[in-house]
């Protein structure tokens, strides 16, 4: 398995995968020292996270490969399905998924969601708009609901 380490707005970024796909991107409470050398099968992930953050993306396309139970993976899909700069609540993707009473599950699935940003599971909130669980801390969550905000805040001066 292939890892590199990037810096991004957020901290320090680790990205494993192989030639099969992204396995895991991770967004780190630590230092790390970033990689002076991206491997091959990570580069097109690099760029467009670091498009993202830039502002010059809003739909990724590369290869996944995470590793999780197939209901995972089908909630993992379905993240994938919220629009950039739009919100759902855990009920709201609960429903969408066939079965309101699999919230509890529907919401340990996102929290297990191993690609960062890529699968964004920071899109989904509670069903009263309040920030809620993010494996990342809730003021990254914040960060990234504001980065996909399409109401620009402008100064007054």
């Amino acid at each position: 398995m292939d890892t590199c380490i990037i810096k991004s707005p957020l901290g320090y970024t680790r990205i494993e995968g192989d030639l099969e796909g992204i396995a895991s991107i991770t967004v780190l409470n630590s230092e790390e020292t970033p990689s002076e050398h991206i491997p091959e099968s990570l580069q097109n992930c690099v760029i467009q996270l670091h498009d993202y953050f830039e502002g010059n993306r809003q739909i990724f396309n590369i290869k996944q490969n995470p590793k999780g139970t197939e209901f995972q993976k089908k909630v993992w899909q379905a993240l994938t399905k919220i629009p950039f700069g739009k919100t759902m609540s855990y009920l709201e993707l609960s429903k969408q998924l066939g079965d309101v009473r699999a919230i509890r599950a529907v919401a340990n699935a996102n929290g297990k969601n191993p690609l960062w940003i890529v699968v964004p599971c920071h899109r989904v909130i509670g069903t009263d708009g309040s920030l809620t669980g993010y494996a990342g801390g809730l003021h990254r969550k914040q960060w990234l609901l504001n980065h996909e905000s399409p109401v620009t805040q402008q100064s007054l001066f």
